[in-house]
């Protein structure tokens, strides 16, 4: 006989039915979300300490009645006494004194965002700001001190480190945390997201993402499109066409890849594609590594036209079929054109499937020299004699 063998209990005089079965499964429901609520509490009085301890810090003035080191000592203290415990590093608690800091150095703009931030997506922000400023009071020393408010228990203590790290103002943190709220991110997204200054970015270009991308997808692919691009890199003629803007694009990609943004990388320029037995060639392409997807970039010198959006439709239908795996997001058309209407943009695109977002350039330099010089076709003339020439000497 195995001895290691599980033991199998048999129970008789059970009559295991449907009505057995779901409530079996409903009893496994309800305890894993218990699990999921002690979780969320144990995360919520942790946070609280954090909390707590970077606001003694802060309102005993540690380091002036203790020393400079008092933040190591407090450190090696928690640490003796807890050593199970992990987070009681000496730079971990610095990043509490400074997560208090950062959120009661501007009560008066906490109040300002709760007047300001109006629009339903933005509830937990207008709870976060009013709970900071409700639960603020003075003590006897006269110094301000905070409660903690229990909205930032929504989101682990990681999340707070990134964005206190990165955040300039309270009202970019209170979009981060928001964000990280509703959308659910994980501490990987809201690092791309970070990096992407989504704050800064995101609504800027005319776009789809939001109704034919999944969340954060559709947030990352807005954050890396902008309204309006600065080609003042590009000297040009006067009366260019959209070969010449290429060919200077081209020329100076470094630069045309800064102002497109981090992540992009080029695939080719006139890309071919065959469909259906018929060549055609895509104006830029490119391959967003963050968003693990193909972007199709097309050119226009001339105002937007609502017929640009469904060309740009068929290429990024194509680049999906032919060229994107099965391990790889939806492909994103970008149309950059001389100037647009938003109207007719948003117009243009009811009936598109396929994520695509429409942008303005400007600052293009102009060479007022050349009128005076040959034209391309000009040049050519005269290189083609002067090679006749030669080869009739020789």
């Amino acid at each position: 006989m195995d001895n290691n063998a599980p033991m199998v209990v048999k129970i008789h005089d059970v009559n295991i039915d449907k009505d057995y079965i779901n409530w079996i499964e409903e009893l496994k429901s309800r305890y894993r979300s218990a699990q999921i609520k002690a979780a969320v509490k144990v995360n919520a009085e942790k946070l609280r300490f954090n909390w707590e301890l970077g606001r003694d810090l802060v309102i005993r003035k540690a380091e002036e009645r203790w020393g400079s080191g008092v933040v190591e000592q407090v450190s090696l203290d928690l640490q003796a006494a807890f050593p199970e415990s992990k987070g009681f590093s000496a730079s971990n608690l610095w990043r509490m004194k400074q997560w208090y800091q950062f959120f009661c150095d501007d009560t008066e703009k906490l109040a300002q965002v709760a007047r300001e931030l109006q629009a339903p997506d933005y509830q937990n922000a207008r709870k976060l700001a009013h709970a900071v400023r409700e639960n603020l009071h003075t003590a006897n020393n006269q110094n301000d001190v905070i409660d903690f408010p229990e909205i930032l228990a929504c989101i682990p203590w990681g999340h707070h480190i990134e964005i206190i790290a990165k955040c300039k103002s309270i009202d970019e943190a209170v979009f981060y945390i928001n964000k990280t709220i509703s959308e659910n991110w994980s501490r990987a997204v809201l690092q791309r997201c970070l990096k992407a200054d989504l704050y800064h970015n995101s609504g800027s270009a005319v776009t789809n993402f939001s109704q034919m991308l999944p969340s954060p997808q559709s947030d990352l692919a807005q954050a890396i499109t902008k309204d309006n691009y600065d080609f003042g890199f590009v000297e040009l003629p006067r009366n260019y066409i959209e070969e010449q803007l290429e060919d200077e694009l081209e020329k100076h990609l470094t630069r045309f890849l800064l102002e497109l943004g981090t992540g992009f990388a080029f695939v080719g320029r006139q890309k071919e594609i065959v469909i259906a037995g018929v060549t055609r060639r895509i104006d830029l392409l490119f391959f967003h590594i963050p968003l693990n997807c193909y972007i199709v970039v097309e050119l226009k010198v001339v105002p937007f036209q609502p017929e640009f959006a469904g060309k740009l439709n068929f290429y990024v239908n194509a680049v999906d079929d032919l060229l994107k795996t099965p391990e790889q997001n939806p492909t994103i058309g970008l149309l950059i054109c001389s100037d647009k209407n938003d109207t007719n943009v948003q117009y243009a695109f009811k009936g598109i499937t396929t994520p695509i977002g429409v942008a303005s350039y400007d600052n293009v330099r102009i060479r007022e020299i050349q009128d005076q010089l040959p034209s391309v076709e000009e040049l050519t003339r005269r290189i083609r004699l002067l090679e006749e020439q030669l080869s009739k000497k020789k």
